[in-house]
């Protein structure tokens, strides 16, 4: 297999759900040719039209994105992998991270653009200091395994987003019900927001967040014990981000649509966590 496609074991493992049988009806394209090409597309951050002949029609590929980010195939195939992680032991359930980090746009999109239902009204893009720019939201676990992410305007607060990307939690088992919790959540001083603690506190997350300097009235729960060592591992989400920005259709924003990128970012976190040729460096454990 070549740099950016899969090789036949990984295939093996979500080939039911990329490719389901086809009783009638004209054959489809390979559609594991169709992802390779994604995957391309991801990594050179080239135009749709600019595909190599190998992967086929540009056109058959993008309406094959299309289809996959319409009915959650995406999403489907990283819960596959994130239940293998799981699984093999190799995904920290104890202690998660999260932080976000803003991504510029090529070009803002049309305003008259319809995305369908599921599109916010400003295609997640707004305007902050690096200019018109989308934030991804990321949850990863202590050995930087993507587990949940969302999509914002790049003016919006971190705060804001804390509780919708850790309810986008769903970690499938072999056996019960799919984890949506850890013990410990990893933040830096963005987070720090008292509505925000109480809220870990009615799920019973642990919060490790740095307070900012400033005075505050005694409430219930302050001071609270502040974990230093355990604060230092939340350079693993830096360096996760770190990773992201080396892929340049993430980099970048050339999607005019918020849920085409985001079934972009989807689309990485599957390299990230099944696909070691896409990494530059391997992951460093803790």
């Amino acid at each position: 297999t070549g740099r950016y496609e899969i090789s036949d074991s990984q295939w093996q493992l979500i080939e039911d759900i990329v490719s389901p049988a086809q009783s009638m009806g004209r054959p489809r394209k390979d559609d594991r040719q169709m992802l390779n090409g994604i995957f391309w597309a991801l990594c050179s951050g080239a135009k749709w039209r600019d595909l190599p002949e190998r992967y086929g029609p540009w056109s058959t590929v993008y309406a094959r994105f299309r289809q996959w980010r319409d009915d959650g195939t995406f999403e489907a195939v990283l819960s596959r992998l994130q239940l293998r992680l799981r699984e093999d032991g190799l995904m920290d359930l104890e202690t998660w991270m999260i932080d976000q980090l803003p991504f510029v746009q090529h070009a803002p999109p049309l305003v008259e653009a319809k995305g369908g239902s599921e599109e916010p009204l400003d295609h997640a893009l707004g305007r902050s200091r690096g200019g018109i720019t989308t934030k991804i939201h990321l949850i990863c676990d202590r050995l930087g395994w993507p587990i949940a992410f969302t999509l914002s305007a790049g003016q919006e607060s971190d705060t804001r987003y804390f509780m919708p990307t850790l309810e986008k939690v769903h970690l499938p088992g072999s056996l019960g019900r799919p984890r949506k919790r850890c013990r410990y959540i990893v933040a830096d001083k963005g987070y720090d927001s008292d509505e925000l603690r109480r809220y870990c506190d009615r799920v019973r997350i642990k919060p490790v967040i740095a307070q900012r300097k400033m005075k505050r009235k005694p409430r219930p729960g302050l001071p609270r014990g502040f974990d230093k060592p355990m604060y230092r591992q939340r350079n693993i989400v830096e360096r996760s981000f770190s990773w992201l920005k080396e892929f340049r259709r993430i980099a970048t924003r050339y999607e005019k649509l918020a849920r085409s990128f985001y079934a972009m970012v989807c689309v990485l976190a599957y390299a990230a966590v099944y696909e070691p040729t896409f990494r530059t460096e391997p992951k460093e454990v803790h």
